[in-house]
């Protein structure tokens, strides 16, 4: 059983857990049947009449891909359950054979020794706009006609712009119309869009309903089995166009083609536009085009509907037929103050969240998200205890060129490029740093769980593919997780993706962040994967690590080196805990063996659990290890 003592997860016998993990998995944001793979077109637009039964992996594959899991030392899974796996067919139609192969799914997990928590996932909305997450019935509510959406340049669609497909380009459908316009809805439609009804309900609350009920719909399907600790809230919330200063302005993410907020409005609404075109290069973005978009004049709302921004004063047409932008502030400020996203709309939603869930679960932990790169909510123990800051981060120059360069990175915070293999370290251990501090100045000291990170291992044109050379990535992962160690910080992986080949990736959108691919495996492990756990796996060296999994005190350093294959750790014991410290130690790390040298106490090797139990003795008050290949 987990619990919350400060910033620290906790054991029943009071030792300070270190949780490793994974997403499982990045295919998880499309149907399984018929398969939804991005890059596939065909019945596209049938997004009621799908199924995402077998998603993470068919409950005949479960025993090997969480066997592999907990052999590889993560006893953490963060599960994607998108809100359209549930509610697909229509408002309040709930898929009842998802929901038993859910539970099924995480009653596995549970006797393979592994904790869950359900990350209700979504990336730009939904996968009519270009990602994943809501059903195609919540933008057809609110006028969308998501046929239209592409073709009008409300969203770039994999499924309809075909490959090749512009790298790391899904992002930028955040502030293009259809994402943006939903977030807004979603998160502010009392405010920006008071005209706005769906069947006779404010927009906002129709859509926030649906959503509940599709989160409670699923906690009352897994209450009670012991593998579920908690509940992600949403998945890298968006502003949408919620304090948007300047609607004659793009957003900060310039990818592809990259209108204003009004130019966007007016693709929508039939105007075609002259939109630059952005490429992400290592010194920067760069404008390399100005293209012609929705020549034809295609309209994204149904017959019948306007453009909901025009119908609320935003924009409207002169008597010379001229589109003009009237309020470009119109969602900048709120009564004269600036519009403040992260408390002002999404911490209330955060807080009903946390009310739904825990009138089903009541002992469930809560996982809260703030916007990427946007400012944090505050947080106090008032508002809901027992939660946990389940920030995200990326190595951002890795992730968005798919090149590792040891010798430089990017500081997510400066936006500063950052060179030389020390302050490149420094800076990644920095950078992840801020996410528990934040934690503490903000949130009330709560603990921190970085709930995504990884590397892209298709980097350098797919080149470890053709020469079996992971290297490359096993550098990449590597200084990630070092960074993370350094902060003494829980994770979980993005991500491992049960089907993952290395032609299509993550089958979402050309990602290929999956630390296991069966076309890494080779001919034996393929008829017989338990004798092969692993085979598949990707840059195992960085990511099968050893790690304090459980300490009888406060954990002070950990750190790892990679090439010599040295754990050293340090901490401070607490005369309440008896439990011994237990080290994972992996068989992979240490095919020959290993040799440990301990500041006091005894040692008990446990070879077939891959474990060390350190008891330590009682009258130091700091305690360190060191292990070494034999």
């Amino acid at each position: 059983m987990i619990h919350i003592d400060g910033q620290w997860f906790r054991d029943e016998f009071g030792r300070t857990l270190l949780l490793r993990g994974v997403n499982l998995g990045g295919s998880s944001k499309v149907p399984y049947c018929p398969d939804g793979a991005t890059y596939i077109r065909e019945g596209f637009y049938n997004h009621r009449d799908v199924s995402f039964v077998g998603r993470p992996f068919p409950l005949e594959e479960a025993g090997e891909h969480l066997t592999r899991l907990r052999s590889w030392g993560l006893t953490l899974i963060r599960l994607l359950v998108p809100w359209e796996a549930v509610e697909h067919a229509g408002p309040g139609q709930y898929d009842e054979g998802y929901l038993d192969y859910l539970r099924e799914v995480v009653r596995l997990a549970g006797e393979h020794g592994l904790r869950v928590f359900i990350d209700p996932h979504q990336d730009v909305w939904s996968r009519m706009c270009g990602g994943d997450g809501a059903p195609g019935w919540t933008l057809e509510a609110v006028g969308f006609d998501v046929t239209r959406l592409s073709e009008t340049g409300a969203a770039i669609v994999h499924a309809i712009h075909g490959d090749p497909f512009p790298q790391m380009v899904w992002p930028s459908n955040y502030t293009k119309l259809a994402a943006a316009t939903m977030f807004t809805l979603f998160f502010g439609g009392n405010q920006f869009a008071p005209l706005l009804e769906v069947d006779g309900e404010p927009v906002q609350e129709y859509l926030q309903r649906h959503y509940f009920g599709f989160v409670t719909q699923v906690a009352r399907r897994l209450k009670g089995l012991p593998a579920l600790i908690g509940y992600d809230t949403f998945n890298e919330p968006s502003s949408g166009y919620i304090g948007w200063e300047d609607l004659n302005q793009a957003g900060t993410l310039l990818l592809g083609e990259s209108p204003t907020a009004f130019q966007s409005m007016l693709l929508g609404a039939g105007y075609p536009q002259d939109i630059p075109v952005w490429e992400q290069r290592l010194t920067g973005k760069k404008c390399v085009a100005v293209r012609r978009v929705n020549p034809n004049g295609v309209k994204a709302w149904q017959e019948g509907r306007d453009c909901i921004w025009r119908r609320h004063g935003v924009w409207d047409v002169g008597g010379d037929g001229s589109p003009r932008l009237l309020q470009p502030d119109y969602f900048a400020a709120v009564q004269g103050r600036k519009a403040d996203f992260a408390n002002g709309y999404l911490k209330p939603f955060l807080l009903r969240c946390a009310r739904e869930v825990r009138a089903v679960d009541p002992d469930a932990l809560i996982f809260l998200e703030g916007a990427p790169g946007g400012a944090h909510f505050t947080w106090e123990q008032a508002d809901a205890a027992n939660v946990v800051n389940a920030t995200h981060w990326y190595d951002g120059l890795t992730l968005y060129t798919k090149q590792f360069r040891s010798l430089v990175t990017l500081d997510v915070h400066t936006m500063k490029l950052v060179f030389g293999s020390g302050r490149v370290r420094r800076s990644l251990a920095d950078q992840l740093g801020r996410l528990p501090e934040a934690a503490e100045r903000e949130m009330g000291g709560i603990p921190t769980l970085v709930g995504e990170f990884g590397i892209p291992f298709d980097m350098h044109n797919k080149a470890a593919y053709r020469s079996g050379d992971f290297s490359k990535q096993v550098q990449a992962l590597d200084a990630s997780i070092s960074a993370l160690d350094a902060n003494l910080l829980s994770w979980t992986m993005w991500n491992y993706a049960a089907d993952n080949n290395n032609l299509h990736g993550d089958l979402w959108n050309d990602e290929d962040l999956s630390v296991f691919s069966r076309d890494q495996q080779g001919p034996e492990a393929r008829r017989d994967p338990l004798a092969h756990l692993d085979e598949g796996g990707r840059a195992l060296a960085a990511l099968v690590r050893p790690y304090a999994a459980a300490t009888a005190g406060e954990p002070l350093s950990m750190a790892y080196d990679v090439a010599r294959k040295e754990f050293t750790f340090e901490f401070r014991h607490d005369p309440a805990v008896a439990e011994p410290t237990e080290i994972f130690l992996p068989r992979r790390a240490y095919p020959g063996g290993y040799v440990v040298t301990v500041s006091d106490g005894t040692c008990e090797k446990n070879l077939i659990g891959q474990s060390l139990l350190w008891r330590h003795d009682a009258q130091r008050e700091t305690h360190r290890i060191h292990v070494r290949p034999a």
